[in-house]
């Protein structure tokens, strides 16, 4: 094991030079520009970035390390990213809940603070960097081709070099820095806009630290369990309790609040250098929220169900998400927002306030949420769940003392009165966003969603061919919760299905009447099988799947939108981001490395790469779309002749690209 620092040995490999990556970018972003590509994007969730200079145990989207990373991205013409939930992550026992559809809505992660920029004159070295470099580590290079995230050593560095970073604030103020007045007085601009939001939390966070979790249900005193509600039917008790807790314990809310300030700030910061550099961040609206988020709105929600996802099998997903009270989202004829309608308008604004678009979490819960009772939810020995005794069934279908628990059919108005609405204040049309539609197909959803609204669904490529490719819509093969495609071909329901049959995608990439013979070759290629009906084995198999793998991508970057987890980009084979619908330890950890450079371009010189060569894929890609013209042409000659003329030196460009970085590496090493 290696740590990447100032004197490391670096290996050379076969990559683009530093005068040759503009001629890359460019022929890169040609040949999207002529398949009328619009969004290109990678899934890299806030905790997957890659480490930098130094590494605080948790990737950050907002530092130095992914303006490097974003740099690599746009290198191959991608012009955005896709991030999971970034709010404040919930706590139980000290320990921090590792899923970001857990998260706060509304706060942001301080785990996601650039600890490195505290250090500078910028916020006056309110970090030393002695305490900087004692709290962070150098990055580890090993062979694995993925890093680890490590929430118990993130939260230590965050919870020691914020502690700090305060205490040092407060310290500059009062002795009159020029850097710590004008950081309070952004400070305090801050605060106008966010004080009782902040204040609200802080108190919450007080609570949750005296209880050792964030379950507020689990907290012995009634009152601290319900304080907002209380608070906001006029009990004085409960203002008194506030009020005691927010006097008592003024340093650490503070603190809080100063911690949000940064992380807002940080976040503001990076928008503008990436507005700069035309590169977008798409945030992900998670469906549910934090226990802080459910505590501060307690009275917008259902107090005896949890939303959960629907199976045929009758082992239904149970995710412990709030349930809006349909009661509490409209009030009156006119339908003004009620608590719950102003919850979710507020948590959308939030969602896209510093990011340029939005993928939006189980579509199917903003209109037909599957309810589960949560007096049904029981576990065996073994910690799983006896779905023998538990009860559920979609909103429009549940019923609480003989009535309809959505009497007013108010919950599937949400999309039309709230959503598209805010959507269109932040300058997106109803199609802009990622719309996730994984999931089950009650009749009101596909009333309501598809011929109503006329909303896209996410074309899910992984379970279907051009017969589901509508090309303006979003498409992606896998998502987060997918394994990785170099695995994904290797499951048996997968080799067999039509969407990833060598002679569909032979077919669908080389549609051109007169390429018949490279068709052929293509099939050949990526097949399982030789020509004379063997079955390939080992070495030959490996790399038949590869190119299998490599043509299904190709498939998607005909689409217009398009999505590319990181981790088949990569071609991280050796761990999986998140299981869907496992709790393993090792869910949401996954990381890039901070060598991933590095490890891309050493993985493309291999035998057997499993990462993706994206000047090949896309050659495949402008190709399929030239030939796609050519056959649905009436004169197939001319357009043939023409789009040749056109785009057969750029064909030409990006074959070049896509040779050099198969080029295996020199046996060189150098001193940094």
């Amino acid at each position: 094991m290696k740590v990447l620092g100032i004197n490391s040995i670096v290996t050379f490999e076969r990559r683009p030079t530093k005068e040759e990556e503009p001629a890359i970018r460019s022929a890169c972003q040609r040949a999207y520009e002529a398949m009328g590509s619009k969004d290109r994007i990678v899934i890299t969730h806030g905790s997957c970035f890659p480490a930098y200079a130094r590494d605080s145990y948790i990737g950050s989207p907002y530092g130095n390390a992914a303006k490097e990373y974003i740099k690599f991205l746009q290198l191959y013409g991608f012009n955005g990213n896709q991030l999971g939930p970034g709010g404040e992550l919930e706590m139980r026992k000290g320990m921090v809940k590792h899923s970001p559809y857990n998260s706060s809505a509304f706060a942001k992660n301080k785990l996601f603070i650039d600890l490195e920029d505290l250090t500078t004159e910028k916020y006056g070295n309110i970090l030393s960097k002695e305490t900087y470099e004692n709290t962070t580590t150098l990055p580890e290079i090993t062979d694995k081709d993925y890093a680890m995230t490590d929430f118990i050593e993130a939260v230590k560095t965050y919870d020691t070099a914020l502690t700090e970073s305060y205490r040092n604030f407060k310290a500059n103020l009062a002795k009159g820095q020029p850097q710590a007045i004008a950081l309070n007085k952004e400070f305090n601009k801050f605060l106008e806009k966010h004080d009782k939001r902040l204040t609200e939390e802080g108190v919450f966070k007080v609570l949750a630290k005296y209880y050792e979790t964030d379950s507020f249900e689990n907290w012995e005193n009634d009152i601290d369990k319900n304080l907002m509600a209380e608070i906001h039917n006029k009990n004085m008790s409960a203002l008194e309790r506030y009020n005691y807790i927010k006097h008592t314990n003024k340093n650490s809310i503070e603190q809080y609040k100063f911690e949000q300030f940064i992380a807002t700030k940080q976040i503001k910061e990076n928008k503008e250098w990436r507005d700069k550099n035309n590169f977008k961040y798409l945030n992900d609206l998670l469906i549910g929220c934090s226990k802080m988020d459910e505590w501060r709105f307690k009275d917008a929600f259902l107090d005896n169900y949890t939303i959960g996802a629907f199976e045929y099998s009758g082992e239904h997903q149970v995710w412990g998400i709030p349930a809006l009270d349909p009661k509490k989202i409209f009030i009156g004829a006119d339908m003004q927002l009620n608590t719950g309608g102003q919850f979710l308008k507020e948590k959308l604004d939030f969602n896209l306030e510093f990011c340029e678009n939005t993928r939006i979490d189980h579509a199917l819960g903003l209109v037909e949420p599957f309810l589960i009772k949560k007096d049904s939810i029981f576990f065996d020995e073994n910690g799983n769940i006896n779905y023998y005794k538990l009860r559920g069934a979609f909103m429009s279908e549940t019923y609480e003392n003989g009535q309809k628990i959505d009497d007013y059919y108010n919950y599937p108005r949400i999309l039309e009165k709230i959503i598209i609405p805010s959507l269109k204040e932040h300058g997106l049309a109803p199609e802009d966003p990622i719309w996730e539609t994984i999931c089950s197909n009650p009749k009101i959803f596909r009333e309501i969603f598809y011929e109503t609204l006329k909303l896209p669904e996410l074309i899910q490529l992984e379970w279907g061919g051009s017969e589901k490719l509508d090309k303006n819509r979003w498409a992606i093969v896998g998502s987060h919760d997918s394994m990785p495609a170099q695995l994904m071909v290797k499951q048996k329901w997968i080799r067999d299905s039509h969407a990833w049959d060598p002679l569909y995608l032979a077919g669908y990439l080389n549609q051109d009447p007169e390429r018949l013979e490279e068709n052929k070759k293509f099939c050949e290629k990526i097949s399982d099988r030789t020509p004379d009906g063997r079955k390939k084995e080992g070495e030959e198999l490996e790399k038949a799947d590869t190119a299998r793998v490599n043509a299904k991508f190709a498939e998607l970057l005909t689409s217009r939108r398009f999505e590319i987890s990181f981790a088949d980009l990569f071609g991280i084979t050796d761990m999986i981001y998140n299981i869907g619908g496992v709790n393993s330890k090792d869910n949401w950890k996954e990381r890039i490395p901070s060598d991933f450079i590095d490890k891309y371009y050493k993985n493309l010189s291999g035998e057997n790469p499993t990462a993706l060569n994206m000047p090949e894929i896309i050659k495949m890609a402008l190709q399929a779309e030239i030939d796609m013209a050519v056959a649905n042409s009436e004169d197939k000659e001319l357009t043939r002749k023409n789009l040749y003329e056109k785009y057969g030196s750029l064909l030409d460009e990006l074959q070049k690209y896509a040779n050099i970085l198969k080029e295996p590496e020199p046996d060189e090493t150098a001193q940094n």
